[in-house]
């Protein structure tokens, strides 16, 4: 919920980590559609999530951008 993570679960994605010029939106595309190794945070890997297109995680990204432009975390060039 308002992306904030769950603890030992899922990290926080209005993180600074998660800003698009380090994670970009293709990177979550990828992140859904294939397993990503964890690498920032001690979470784990990320298993694929099915049942989700490239439309669905578009939304979510941007229900991410905004929720990190709210908390200051991201500057989003249109």
């Amino acid at each position: 919920m308002n992306a904030v993570g769950q603890l030992e679960v899922a990290p926080p994605l209005v993180h600074v980590i998660y800003e698009p010029s380090h994670h970009g939106d293709e990177a979550f595309q990828r992140a859904v559609a294939n397993e990503v190794r964890g690498h920032h945070r001690t979470f784990g890997d990320m298993p694929p999530v099915e049942g989700l297109t490239r439309g669905d995680v578009q939304m979510i990204v941007t229900y991410i951008r905004e929720l990190q432009r709210a908390n200051d975390i991201a500057e989003i060039a249109k």
